[in-house]
């Protein structure tokens, strides 16, 4: 009996937009994300599915909501379909990690088998635990059809191997989109792959590789940001944006009570309109999630309340809030 497991990468998350390495790291999916997953969701109307997994993270368990929730099918949180756990990586910026270590950043995509960083598996762990999930998957749905969510360098690593490659020859392989879906067929002991990373029902305004350039790169690097801390403690902390030596900008974070406030984020005149005042903010978001606040406020003018609202945050009392609390959202209507 033969069983078709659809793969799907995870929609948007705040490590995509933000530019930071997520591994394990539990993010949300960005309001970019939810509309990709309406479109996931339209792609699979009509397609019968008989069970729907997902890695127990939030933004592969929100992605998979899109497929389980319009069958009225409970959600199967599988750990073994986790991202790669990256040790000391979590967390940095992909500036500071190109910055600190440049060839083990560029192994990471080009030379798994040769990566390792203190704390994190290996992609051979990945590797192995991911062929055990679609084993397990496929043992306990015979001749079923199943949609299971995961990450995109777990995802590649275990398409690669499916496809009878090393690990070597998997970094020369591309890259999933994000909501990408594959499909696999297994019977028996054996698993193939029909077809790998299509995002096709993704329209072109709406993909985040469509804004993105270090999957096209030979060395998948790009130019990312570091933050140097300026200032850091019990109060808040304050940070300057670095890129090739020179200050772009500042973020600072002041704790409340109850929530976090910025009351910085300014990227300088020559280095605005490039998409690096995103990374500002992603910078805020993890500190103030860090330290345990739910919300996250901001005053600006009415003139830059649409670029907020684009990253989540909504008016609210005369500013404007970011709800930070990891929880599965609705997904939109296109």
């Amino acid at each position: 009996m033969t069983t078709k497991i659809f793969l799907v990468r995870h929609a948007e998350a705040e490590g995509n937009l933000f530019r930071v390495a997520h591994g394990q790291y539990d993010s949300n999916i960005t309001p970019q994300g939810y509309r990709q997953l309406a479109y996931l969701r339209r792609r699979f109307q009509g397609e019968r599915l008989d069970a729907v997994y997902g890695s127990d993270l939030t933004r592969t368990h929100t992605t998979a909501s899109a497929l389980y929730v319009p069958r009225d099918l409970p959600f199967r949180p599988l750990p073994l379909l986790r991202e790669i756990r990256l040790g000391q990586w979590e967390q940095m910026s992909w500036g500071e990690i190109l910055r600190m270590d440049r060839q083990m950043y560029v192994d990471f995509n080009k030379r798994p088998d040769l990566w390792q960083v203190q704390g994190a598996e290996t992609f051979a762990q990945v590797r192995d635990r991911m062929l055990s999930a679609v084993r397990q998957i496929a043992s306990e749905n015979p001749g079923g059809i199943v949609a299971a969510a995961s990450h995109g360098a777990a995802l590649r690593t275990l398409l690669g191997t499916l496809q009878g490659m090393s690990l070597e020859e998997i970094g020369r392989t591309g890259h999933g989109d994000n909501t990408a879906v594959s499909l696999l067929e297994a019977e028996g002991e054996e698993i193939r792959v029909v077809f790998r990373d299509d995002a096709s029902h993704v329209p072109a305004g709406e993909s985040t590789f469509g804004r993105q350039s270090w999957h096209k790169d030979d060395a998948a690097t790009e130019p990312g940001l570091w933050f140097d801390t300026l200032e850091e403690g019990p109060e808040g902390r304050t940070a300057r944006a670095v890129l090739d030596g020179e200050e772009t900008g500042r973020v600072a974070v002041v704790l409340e009570p109850d929530r976090a406030r910025i009351t910085d984020l300014a990227l300088l005149p020559s280095w605005r309109g490039r998409r690096y005042g995103v990374q500002l903010l992603g910078q805020a978001v993890q500190f103030a999630r860090a330290r345990g606040r739910e919300t996250l406020v901001l005053a600006c003018p009415p003139a830059l309340a649409g670029y907020f609202g684009r990253y989540g945050f909504v008016p609210a009392g005369g500013e404007m809030v970011m709800d930070l609390r990891r929880r599965v959202g609705e997904i939109p209507e296109v």
